[in-house]
């Protein structure tokens, strides 16, 4: 992971910086405001809503919609703690699923499997810059039953399905800005919608429950979430790059996708047909007798650090999880099963074909030494 910051890109920062620092205003100004109209543009929606993380944008529109305590929401388990706890702070309850393993997504037949009469809403996460390839059919369910759909879209920057961009597919679409993310405003996030009620609570709730910025009137209660001017300031160069970002990060994947063919032991997640991934992730499927703990520390001494699983335990498997919900292995299989498999080679911007060369000649001296 490396964030991409060509030295023109670092220079316009810097000026920007000042700008803002002489111009007094270093919170929800112009800055703030032209990020928010450039990242509504990206994803073809009315309203972008900039805050400053991704956990706060997944946080927000559960408040909107207005949890009690025995409201459900599905998530599936092989998640970022993020999704599940926010559905705990806004005053809901977690109801976890099983996943498809070919794609890492839930799908439409999970949902109406961990379905009950208490489901409220149904959170979808888009799994390594993998749009989920089930959504419409997911969507359709959430209509019928009159059930919010919210799509955890941190890891899905520029990602589309069908030409219809990441965070334009459900009520709300959440990003992130984490520095690991395929952009970053080194910490940030970002909510999507085309409801303007939405955008109107979200802009109240950012920012203390206050009927406006320039406002001291308190009309429900809410957080500190805005996103720093100077942050904003980062995203808008950053997402200027984003186009030759994604393109770098594919032209690997694509070159990783070529030359795996020739090697035996793993396989590489494949993107379905009609879906652009901005490849966060690039995701291999080890063979169940390859130990990818050895494999991992082989490759560590090669000089080859790979990033962390999307996502190993599975957050039914972690212990705060275990306490609060009693779950435990065994209960949602095939997510445990492709975790359990997964290894996530390097992918950054700034990779070469040399790099992939050198990380697949090793890998394949790894895979027979283990």
């Amino acid at each position: 992971m490396k964030p991409y910051f060509p030295k023109e890109d670092v220079d316009k920062i810097k000026r920007n910086v000042e700008e803002i620092l002489q111009s007094g205003m270093l919170t929800m100004h112009t800055y703030t405001e032209e990020f928010e109209k450039r990242f509504r543009s990206l994803c073809k929606v009315k309203h972008a809503i900039a805050l400053n993380s991704g956990t706060s944008a997944l946080e927000i529109p559960l408040r909107i919609m207005k949890l009690k305590t025995k409201d459900e929401v599905l998530v599936p388990t092989n998640t970022f703690t993020s999704t599940a706890a926010t559905v705990l702070f806004a005053g809901g309850k977690i109801a976890f699923t099983d996943i498809d393993p070919n794609t890492l997504c839930i799908d439409s037949e999970n949902v109406q499997r961990y379905m009950t009469r208490k489901t409220k809403g149904v959170i979808v996460v888009h799994v390594g810059g993998l749009i989920c390839p089930d959504i419409e059919a997911i969507k359709e369910i959430c209509e019928d039953h009159k059930l919010f759909l919210i799509e955890d879209a941190a890891h899905a920057h520029g990602s589309t399905m069908d030409g219809k961009p990441a965070g334009s597919l459900g009520d709300v679409g959440c990003f992130s800005f984490y520095p690991t993310k395929v952009m970053t405003t080194g910490e940030g996030g970002m909510i999507t919608t085309n409801d303007d009620q939405t955008d109107k609570e979200a802009r109240i709730l950012r920012d203390q429950g206050k009927e406006d910025f320039h406002s001291s009137i308190i009309v429900q209660l809410g957080y500190n979430w805005r996103l720093p001017e100077i942050n904003a300031a980062i995203g808008i160069v950053q997402l200027r790059r984003l186009p030759e970002i994604i393109e770098k990060r594919r032209k690997i994947a694509q070159y990783y996708n070529e030359k795996l063919g020739q090697i035996s032991g793993l396989k590489p997640l494949k993107v379905p047909r009609g879906i652009s991934n901005n490849f966060y992730k690039y995701v291999t499927f080890l063979e169940p007798k390859i130990d990818r703990d050895k494999l991992k520390q082989e490759l560590r001494e090669k000089g080859i650090q790979c990033a962390g699983e999307v996502y190993w335990p599975p957050l039914h498997l972690q212990p705060a999880y275990q306490k609060l919900l009693g779950t435990k292995e065994g209960d949602f299989p095939a997510s445990e099963d492709a975790c359990r498999r997964m290894l996530c080679l390097p992918m950054h911007s700034w990779m070469t074909t040399e790099d992939a060369d050198y990380v697949i000649e090793k890998l394949d001296e790894s895979l027979s030494e283990v």
